[in-house]
């Protein structure tokens, strides 16, 4: 066992170092690299319960597979509040990137997913989508962009109503007019910002708006009056949502200002922060992101957005924060209701989110490298966490109670390891990808695939992926999730344990390869104490003989080779041959195994547990192809 416990941990490593320490490998999972977490826990009690969903991205673009960024590593990630893994969504969704990935929770209470899958380059060139996930992670629904923009906007995908409708932000190229720096005869392309609500049954555009007209060139706070070359991003629509009266917010990145829109007309009703602020306020922000409604009654309005206050070109104050302010459009004056300085006293100069969660707390996502934090609602600091990879970001985090429930079953894997008869382990390997509460594991075996399963351990789950070692070789290997309650919640499929190709070689002593044991003998097998001393469970001693071992592997290699015989002629007269040949042996090693009076035993188990990626700011962009 101890041979096999030293060879799996050694290909183990193998495995993580293959190319970055700070992504996480699986066995169950290789093809899959998630991402780790370095955490600090400030005060656990304080924290809201629920799994952060981050979408890590290496670079805006579609990216094309590299040494480092290779399947799969980017997409809709779900983890728990330590940095376990719960779902990785990327295989699903071809390692594409994905971005505003949140939880959402209609009428019933039930949580679905939602999130942005970018556009893909190729033949045929894909504009990406708005994507609906139920708590089985099966596609509800896919809400696709209007036909006249590059993409679907990677900024917002906001539902509404029950998940009836949604709001994305939409960038077009227009012309717009340079009078307001004096020339009123000219005119520059730009690219300008905007938002659609739309049906998420047809994708059916129910209401649009747009800068053009509407926001004036001026009040830009990248442009200048002697620019003519064109192609700015002049106002950079970042954050759309509406509150119950129909009305809509809109955050302007380049002008600094969050603007209140009409849904009647279309008309601005105000402005928050920049230039031309319609408030007495008490409070500055810029370069500001993800403005949303925490409540409103159409006069008053209680605001978050996420206080960037610098950007590539330089910063505005020395830290960002999340705000939440009350707006007073009766009196027309903004306060600050509560400020949350970065924790580390840094810049998020791109990104970021800001979450009220359901017990007040504030979750604010500050993107770069997917650093976020957790605070009371008095701002006290709860949790920081971010990647050890500098590689990766992610544009906001959110946080929520889930319950996944995935179609497909557990995925296992079993290796048998040893040096002698004597020795031999069979190391299992388990995990089910998105399933949010599984708190063990059964294990069971067979002595061949057509025969009953045989419980040959159980142990609880600490990590994504669980890690067995039984003892003997163990075959035809089943694992079963069960809840708290020790009830099923799920059986993967019967997978045939993994061999050497050349047991010598891998250093087995012995003229004949190992063949598998029946799982019935081996289970009468006790094993040691944590104390090495050979005490069993009720302090005495085992009286385990090896001798007596060593006879069950006979008869169970007299089992194993009568079933692989007949079983290459088939039939239903060599299966019920098979049967009584089976039932007879195991009879004749039941009689062997009490003659020499070896004693049950519970196993204990052994378990294991863009540069920096940046949204770009196109100063000087043409129109995307």
């Amino acid at each position: 066992m101890l041979f096999g416990a030293l060879a799996l941990l050694f290909l183990q490593n193998v495995r993580a170092e293959r190319h970055d320490s700070d992504l996480m490998s699986f066995v169950t999972l290789p093809d899959v690299r998630a991402l780790k977490w370095n955490i600090t826990h400030v005060d656990r009690e304080r924290q809201a319960p629920g799994y952060w969903f981050v979408a890590p991205y290496g670079q805006i673009d579609p990216e094309v597979p590299t040494f480092k960024f290779q399947q799969y590593q980017v997409g809709p990630y779900i983890y728990d509040g330590d940095g376990m893994l719960i779902w990785a969504g990327s295989p699903q969704f071809d390692n594409r990137n994905s971005f505003d990935f949140r939880p959402n929770i209609d009428s019933n209470g039930e949580t679905y997913l939602s999130f942005i899958q970018s556009w893909e380059d190729g033949q045929p060139y894909e504009k990406g989508s708005g994507v609906i996930l139920d708590k089985n992670y099966q596609e509800r629904k896919r809400v696709l962009p209007p036909g006249d923009v590059h993409d679907f906007n990677m900024h917002e995908f906001r539902l509404l109503g029950n998940g009836k409708t949604a709001l994305s932000c939409l960038y077009r190229v227009a012309q717009i007019s340079l009078a307001d720096f004096g020339r009123p005869d000219e005119r520059m392309d730009v690219m300008t910002g905007g938002f659609a609500e739309v049906n998420v049954e047809t994708s059916e555009v129910l209401a649009q708006w747009s800068s053009l007209d509407n926001i004036q060139i001026n009040e830009s706070n990248i442009l200048r009056p002697e620019d003519s070359a064109g192609g700015f991003d002049y106002v950079h629509a970042n954050a759309v949502d509406k509150n119950e009266a129909g009305d809509y917010i809109i955050s302007m990145r380049f002008t600094d200002t969050i603007y209140g829109i009409s849904g009647e007309d279309g008309r601005i009703l105000w402005r928050l922060g920049g230039t031309k602020s319609d408030f007495d306020q008490d409070f500055t922000f810029s370069r500001q992101h993800d403005c949303k409604f925490v409540s409103s009654d159409g006069k008053t309005h209680v605001i978050s957005l996420m206080n960037n206050a610098a950007d590539e070109r330089g910063d505005v104050e020395s830290v960002s924060s999340a705000l939440i302010v009350e707006v007073d459009t009766v009196a027309m004056k903004a306060r600050v209701l509560t400020r949350i300085p970065r924790p580390d006293g840094g810049l998020t100069k791109l990104r970021g989110g800001v979450q009220i969660l359901p017990n007040g707390n504030i979750f604010v996502g500050w993107s770069q490298w997917g650093y976020h934090s957790e605070h009371a609602p008095n701002g006290d600091h709860l949790v920081s966490a971010w990647f050890p990879s500098e590689r990766f970001s992610t544009y906001r985090s959110y946080k929520a109670e889930f319950v996944g429930r995935p179609t497909t079953p557990p995925d296992v894997v079993a290796s048998v390891y040893g040096t002698s008869v004597i020795d031999i382990a069979t190391v299992i390997h388990v995990s089910w990808n998105g399933a949010t509460d599984v708190a063990g594991w059964r294990f069971y075996a067979q002595v061949y695939d057509g025969s009953s399963p045989v419980l040959i351990g159980e142990t609880t789950k600490t990590d994504f992926e669980t890690m067995y070692i039984a003892d003997g070789y163990m075959d035809w290997i089943t694992a079963e999730a069960v809840d708290r309650d020790g009830n099923s919640m799920g059986n993967s499929l019967v997978v045939r344990t993994q061999t050497p190709s050349n047991w010598q070689a891998a250093g087995f002593k012995g003229s004949d390869n190992p063949t598998p044991d029946d799982p019935s003998l081996v289970a009468a097998k006790p094993l040691k104490s944590s104390d090495g001393e050979g005490n069993n469970k009720s302090g005495g001693k085992a009286d385990y003989d090896p001798s007596a071992y060593a006879d069950a592997k006979e008869v169970a290699k007299a089992v194993y080779k009568a079933y692989d015989l007949l079983r290459g002629v088939g039939g239903v007269l060599m299966l019920l041959l098979t049967v009584g040949t089976v039932g007879g042996l195991g009879v004749f090693a039941y009689r062997l195994l009490n003659r020499r009076k070896l004693r049950s035993y519970e196993h204990v188990p052994t378990e294991e547990g863009e540069g920096v990626p940046i949204d770009e700011i196109p100063l000087r962009s043409e129109r995307p192809e």
